[in-house]
């Protein structure tokens, strides 16, 4: 149970680990074995679960819920206001699940009252140095983001999806499950589960065969998602057709209903295939 540190210093028995130079706001409520490094700023409303690491000189403002095991490293910055215009001040939130990792320099804003208000973040992400998650955003579990890869606002992410380094995504876009996003992309469609995009602007160039291996699917899953791959892009139907084919040729199998849930969601259109070599 999250308990009050009042100034710099941790209630007695609370078993906080609060170096001197680091400045807590007495609203804020730190779980058991939080640690706080050196000239870190905790600041009011902020949440924050048993056996959170925030390392020296990084933000943690509110109000912002953080579960627990996560670790925030130099110069991050959580739970600050978004710099959109259309932000005027109004109360909104952070609230991040257990166990993630947040490199040097990452920044997380929080939602807008134009949205739901909220950024969420899930469970046993990395996101590397650098790395932007705008307001708004809702993140999956076990998501990966490498440096500088940026979310603009009002993103959603699945669960297990991989970007790259630097690679850019505009707001409003939905970067489905267990996809990996290759570095340096500008992905400017909504990128359906299970695949793999790369270039400027990003193009589909097959399924993250390598992702979904080490998620322990198994080859005849994997060899149906290919499948389901060439029937939406290489076989000359309509998005509908395709996505239609797919769910009567598979009743009841949940890849198959996720990846056509993706695609038949999508508000902004989904990445269009690299073009076949004959």
């Amino acid at each position: 149970m999250a308990v009050p540190a009042v100034g710099n210093q941790p209630v007695s028995g609370s078993a906080l680990k609060i170096d001197a130079r680091a400045v807590i706001d007495p609203s804020a409520k730190l779980g058991v074995d939080v640690e706080v490094g050196p000239w870190s700023v905790i600041g009011p409303d902020v949440e924050l679960g048993d056996g959170c690491v925030v390392g020296p000189h990084a933000l943690v403002k509110g109000p912002t819920r953080m579960g627990r095991n996560n670790r925030i490293y130099q110069f991050a910055s959580i739970g600050e206001d978004t710099p959109a215009l259309a932000y005027k001040g109004e109360p909104t939130r952070l609230e991040v699940g257990d166990g993630n990792n947040f490199r040097e320099g990452v920044t997380v804003h929080r939602g807008t009252v134009q949205d739901q208000g909220v950024t969420r973040i899930g469970s046993h992400g990395l996101f590397m140095a650098y790395v932007h998650i705008g307001h708004d955003c809702v993140v999956g579990d076990h998501v990966i983001m490498a440096n500088n890869a940026s979310l603009s606002g009002h993103c959603v992410v699945g669960d297990h999806a991989n970007f790259g380094g630097y690679v850019g995504i505009p707001q409003r876009r939905c970067i489905g499950a267990h996809t990996h996003l290759a570095g340096m992309s500008l992905v400017l469609k909504d990128v359906p589960a299970y695949f793999t995009v790369a270039g400027n602007p990003a193009l589909a160039v097959g399924v993250n065969v390598e992702g979904l291996r080490r998620c322990g699917f198994n080859e005849e899953t994997i060899g149906l998602l290919r499948s389901a791959y060439k029937t939406l892009y290489r076989c000359g139907l309509t998005v509908q057709e395709a996505c239609g084919r797919l769910s009567a040729e598979h009743p009841g199998c949940p890849e198959i209903a996720l990846l056509v849930e993706s695609v038949l969601t999508s508000e902004q259109g989904i990445v269009r295939p690299r073009p076949h070599r004959q």
